[in-house]
């Protein structure tokens, strides 16, 4: 499918309009194979009991379909490129649909084929998702390159932009560039934080020298971080005037690593509050997370199990000695385990590690080498596609471990742990995790714990799935894996 975007500010009508054209093509295949494969190539099939034909029942249920997709704002594009949201929007307006149809066939009797519709949702939705998710792919290559971007004018402190300017450098997908900043109220040639080279373009307060910055720097948007100091009714004025020239408001509160199912908005006095849910997982979420993990690492297991044998022969014949590797490690609130992998190392790894630790290439408490001599050949093979912990399967079984949650940490890392690291040991560690689809071993020691802590903070059954999904990604390229 060749998909191009416009570049400029009318990138995003021709995205919208690329959308509104493979929307319609694949609801129209879903209902139409959905029919053929019921009915065959027939069209006169009538619906039990009224005059309405399927094929004329297909024409209303395509064109409801697309147009609800429309009405669930699902090519907006602000959702596309980044995030959750226009996946939820597509499977909201496809299930919303097919329920109404449930519904209407149930009240006015309609006795419809269930195998037609049963077939054409699932299909339908499948399909469109993993078209979404060609067209984010494209749109994610361009964004790398600097293209189809939304062009950014940063308000704020010094310290707000300059953090919001990184943030959004190190998340091109989400397709915001910024351009410039300003900084109302800063005293006169204040400049940025050191690493942050964003020309600043004014340090008035009023509305006017407002716009006259974004029209110097040709924004489609504004960003309002922390540290602004603007009256709330220049910012409500300069909301105003933003909306008569069909530039975007966005406000970026000083909230980092915060999932968007945390935050909720309450509208009191004309004042939008966010709130920002305390993380738990506990009751009903603990026991569905238990429950995930027991059904699914079965399964795991029994698809697995001739690949193991396979794995403990070649172990045994190449070195001899254990075919599993077994460490202590540091599980849910501090708890101790025996961590099992199949043995990627040489029979003496243990004690050969201290002459080796002047060549740590990792970062912090942890020790990487990307060359250690110590790993066998097949160990380097097993490590490389992460076949090595697929014994772990065995410890998420037995409870001491999940398929989803923080690098499982040794005695001596945790010794070193600062109070707020600590927050990792608050879920039991996992197979895999943030850190396993971020890099792996590429990683940055800092980089690591952030990411178990947001997966701490944001802890979610859906997202849990993601990982899954992005761990399959992640293991067949093999990046960071030593």
């Amino acid at each position: 499918m060749g998909m191009v975007v416009a570049e400029g500010p009318d990138w995003r009508t021709q995205s919208s309009r690329l959308l509104r054209v493979v929307d319609a093509f694949v609801v129209v295949w879903a209902v139409a194979g959905a029919f053929i494969i019921r009915f065959g190539f027939e069209p006169g099939y009538v619906v039990a009991g009224q005059e309405l034909t399927y094929v004329w029942l297909s024409v209303v249920l395509a064109v409801v379909w697309w147009l609800m997709l429309g009405a669930w704002n699902s090519r907006q594009s602000r959702v596309l490129g980044s995030g959750a949201e226009e996946y939820k929007r597509v499977a909201a307006a496809s299930l919303w649909l097919f329920g109404i149809v449930a519904i209407v066939s149930y009240v006015l009797r309609i006795d419809t084929a269930r195998g037609y519709v049963g077939l054409a949702l699932p299909v339908g939705l499948v399909g469109l998702l993993v078209a979404r998710w060609l067209i984010r792919q494209h749109l994610s290559i361009r964004r790398r390159q600097g293209l189809s971007m939304s062009r950014l004018l940063l308000l704020g402190g010094p310290s707000a932009v300059s953090h919001l300017a990184s943030s959004l450098h190190e998340a091109k997908h989400a397709g915001y560039l910024p351009v410039a900043a300003y900084m109302p109220g800063i005293p006169s040639g204040s400049g940025l934080e050191p690493g942050c080279d964003l020309p600043v373009l004014g340090y008035r307060s009023d509305t006017h020298s407002i716009v006259d910055a974004i029209r110097t720097c040709g924004a489609d948007a504004v960003a309002v971080s922390a540290g602004v100091q603007l009256h709330p009714q220049t910012l409500r004025q300069l909301g105003w005037e933003l909306a008569a020239l069909n530039i975007g408001l966005i406000m970026a509160p000083a909230l980092t690593d915060i999932a968007g199912p945390r935050i909720h908005t309450q509208q009191v006095a004309g004042l939008p509050l966010i709130h920002v849910t305390t993380p738990t997982l506990e009751g009903g979420q603990r026991v569905a997370k238990r429950l995930f993990d027991v059904v699914v690492s079965m399964l795991l297991i029994i698809l697995t199990a001739p690949a193991m044998a396979v794995v403990a022969l070649l172990i045994k014949i190449e070195s001899g000695g254990p075919i599993l590797f077994k460490q202590e490690r540091v599980g849910i609130e501090g708890s101790l385990f025996r961590m099992v992998k199949f043995r990627s190392m040489v029979t003496d790894a243990e004690v050969r590690l201290a002459e080796l630790a002047e060549k740590n290439d990792g970062s912090g408490p942890l020790f990487k080498m990307k060359n250690d001599p110590r790993i066998t050949r097949v160990g380097r093979v097993l490590r490389k596609y992460s076949i090595d912990e697929l014994p772990q399967l065995f410890n998420i079984l037995a409870g001491s471990m999940s398929l989803v949650g923080p690098r499982p940490p040794l005695p001596a890392e945790v010794a070193q742990y600062e109070q707020d690291v600590r927050r990792r040991l608050l879920v039991k560690p996992g197979l895999t995790g943030l850190w396993q689809v971020s890099g792996r071993s590429n990683l940055s020691w800092q980089d690591a714990v952030r990411l178990d802590l947001y997966y701490v903070e944001n802890w979610s059954l859906a997202g849990d799935l993601v990982i899954i999904l992005r761990t399959i990604r992640a293991v067949f390229g093999s990046t960071g894996a030593y």
